[in-house]
């Protein structure tokens, strides 16, 4: 048997799942560093904040934005395009692909890069701009190119931080527009020509080797200069030492020629003796040297007057050694008998 259905209650239940669907559409949960843009009929109405949230459900509709992220695959990236109603506020890395770049000296190198952005006006960055994520791609592709074609190949690999600062500085007030913060710019890889990697090795290995002679040159010339500092010095050290021995052999010799005179007496006749014994000495000296250079040797007739000197010499006094030597014992004996005659007076 059927039970009868009362309208009241069927349409009371009716009105309790609607309800139950109502107040799950409209209940809406944001996560933190998110945040919803609500529609209402068309127009803007507010922004859900991170909490629960209520709306009304087929009146209130979230607005979604599109995003396009790059999927690394091999050495290949692929686009993939997405609409999400729930907009991250947090900062977001863009690693696009490399973007063939012409320097000034007329170079195309590849450049890849990646860009760091946070949205942080998420009503301007959904009404602003169609494509928020595309729009951003575009601009820093475009100024990269801007800013690295205005610079040399060598100057480019020494100023990287200086690019990716006026790549940001560049892209800070258009995408400001937009609601979209740029955090920072990075230029990842430089791929050139293999022609011209080839020629910058080249470069590079004829910088180092005249590096290499330039030491090698600077390291010759600071010996030389030390060595050259060393002779001198040697040889006003040799000077020095000839100088003082010459002086000392002249002072004995001076004293020698006293000694010898106070010896036989200062007459002018014993002094030209003396100086002509002196003389013949150094002729005799002289002698082996000047055979060494010939068979034959003239004496001159002065050096046989001196060696004539030099015996006569010899004959009256001998020597001027043996000369000087008898002066002393003379000296000696005068002096002993001296005293031996004070010592008698003495005595007796």
């Amino acid at each position: 048997m059927d039970l009868p259905i009362n309208p009241g209650l069927l349409i009371a239940l009716i009105v309790v799942i609607i309800g139950i669907l109502i107040i799950a559409k409209g209940l809406v949960i944001v996560r933190q560093s998110e945040v919803m843009v609500i529609e209402r009929l068309g127009s803007f109405n507010r922004l859900l904040e991170s909490g629960i949230n209520i709306i009304i459900p087929f009146i209130e509709q979230p607005r979604a934005i599109t995003m396009i992220r790059y999927q690394k695959r091999g050495e290949e990236y692929f686009p993939i395009t997405t609409n999400e109603a729930r907009i991250d506020r947090r900062e977001t890395v863009m690693d696009f692909p490399g973007q063939p770049v012409v320097t000034t000296d007329n170079v195309t190198v590849r450049i890849n890069g990646a860009l760091y952005y946070q949205i942080i006006d998420p009503r301007r960055a959904v009404y602003e701009i169609e494509n928020m994520s595309q729009a951003v791609e575009v601009l820093a592709k475009t100024t990269l190119r801007s800013v690295v074609g205005k610079m040399e190949l060598d100057k480019l690999f020494e100023s990287r931080a200086e690019v990716n600062n006026e790549i940001q500085a560049a892209m800070e007030e258009p995408a400001s527009k937009w609601g979209v913060k740029i955090s920072r710019v990075e230029v990842q890889d430089i791929a050139m020509p293999e022609e011209v990697e080839t020629a910058m090795r080249l470069q590079m290995a004829a910088e180092r080797k005249r590096r290499a002679t330039v030491t090698e040159a600077e390291g010759e010339k600071a010996a030389a200069i030390a060595k050259a500092q060393g002779q001198r010095e040697s040889a006003i050290l040799n000077a020095q030492g000839d100088k003082e021995s010459a002086i000392l052999r002249a002072q004995g010799e001076q004293e020698s020629i006293k000694l010898v005179l106070s010896a036989i007496g200062d007459s002018d006749e014993h002094k030209r003796t003396v100086v002509g014994y002196l003389l013949g000495q150094s002729y005799i000296k002289a002698l082996p040297t000047m055979a060494q250079n010939g068979e034959r040797v003239f004496v001159p007739y002065e050096s046989s007057a001196l060696l004539g000197s030099m015996g006569m010499f010899r004959e009256m006094a001998g020597s001027p050694e043996d000369t000087v030597a008898k002066h002393l014992r003379d000296s000696e004996r005068q002096s002993g008998f001296r005293s031996g005659i004070v010592g008698g007076a003495a005595s007796s």
